[in-house]
């Protein structure tokens, strides 16, 4: 016969064990986030030579250097898929939520430098290398976060550029900008989190037009054309 202490264990028991398999998948996703972490902040540091480089090929020296830095990027995720249980993906995201975001705007960023036009979400994914994985996927919400964060970096390279003596590069941020709010303002967005960071956005589509408001007045850059077209064209 069994005493109560014993259907108590019996019960209990199997709660533990799954507490501790959790944990150990928890601790393990930590240490594969740490070797993609390192490679995020190392390509942030390789494209801030945009806020100081009159060199054009500098930057094109940078934007190549942090697309060989994302292979390190991807070799993370290929871990963290294997890592992370199938059907788990929400259970476990709050670990890399953050550096995601961070990647998708530093990928935004890049192809922004490259070609001026606005990434694509499946792009996005290929260049991170969560795309055709079945365990994880970029979040529409970590995608769209990436963009609000790019616009914030675009007004501080705005404010450079004319500082760099160029006054061709702000009107073109703005242009992309300026679009990229309008594309923003046809979701509506259920996400407190994204919807807080949308509400700031106002604040760098501000500051930009201050930057090309400032120019137009001294009468720099008038007489020429923006370097982009009036649409924001997505990459495929």
């Amino acid at each position: 016969m069994c005493t109560p202490t014993r259907i108590i264990a019996d019960i209990f028991t199997p709660f533990q064990d799954y507490v501790n398999s959790e944990q150990e998948t928890r601790e393990e996703i930590r240490k594969i986030m740490k070797d993609i972490e390192k490679p995020l902040r190392e390509i942030i540091t390789i494209l801030q030579v945009i806020h100081h480089a009159k060199d054009i090929e500098q930057v094109h020296a940078a934007i190549l250097n942090a697309r060989k830095t994302f292979e390190e990027v991807r070799k993370g995720y290929d871990m963290l898929e294997k890592t992370v249980p199938p059907g788990q993906y929400y259970r476990y995201n709050d670990h890399w939520r953050f550096a995601t975001q961070r990647l998708c705007s530093l990928a935004a960023l890049i192809v922004f430098l490259e070609k001026g036009i606005l990434i694509s979400k499946d792009t996005t994914a290929s260049i991170l290398g969560v795309d055709n994985k079945s365990n994880i996927h970029l979040d529409l919400e970590d995608f769209l976060m990436g963009l609000l964060n790019l616009a914030s970096e675009l007004a501080r390279y705005a404010v450079n550029s004319v500082t760099l003596g160029d006054y061709q590069k702000p009107l073109q941020i703005s242009n992309f900008v300026a679009q990229l709010n309008a594309g923003f303002r046809l979701l509506n967005l259920k996400n407190d989190s994204l919807r807080k960071r949308f509400d700031a956005l106002k604040y760098d589509v501000k500051k930009i037009e201050e930057v090309v408001y400032d120019l137009s007045i001294r009468g720099f850059g008038q007489n020429q054309a923006p370097s982009t077209s009036s649409e924001v064209t997505v990459a495929e």
